[in-house]
């Protein structure tokens, strides 16, 4: 299971920049959860999407970011 999740809601246009900014940054494999699917998701991520999630590290980043953020998020040369 990869370490970086994404929460995300279907019919986000602002979650298909991210996917789209974070292909750009060459991203690791990531998990997409779906907000829209929990409660406690919903209460956690619902206006905050798209964050990504970095589960070994126990931090967040919310959008906006752009792929030099996603790098320097994960500790990736720029």
């Amino acid at each position: 299971m990869p370490d970086l999740i994404l929460y995300q809601r279907d019919y986000c246009h602002l979650c298909d920049l991210a996917l789209a900014v974070l292909a750009e940054a060459r991203a690791p494999d990531f998990d997409s959860a779906w907000v829209d699917d929990s409660v406690e998701l919903e209460a956690r991520y619902g206006v905050r999407v798209p964050v990504l999630r970095d589960n070994r590290a126990g931090r967040e980043l919310d959008w906006p970011f752009d792929a030099a953020a996603v790098r320097a998020f994960l500790g990736q040369p720029g």
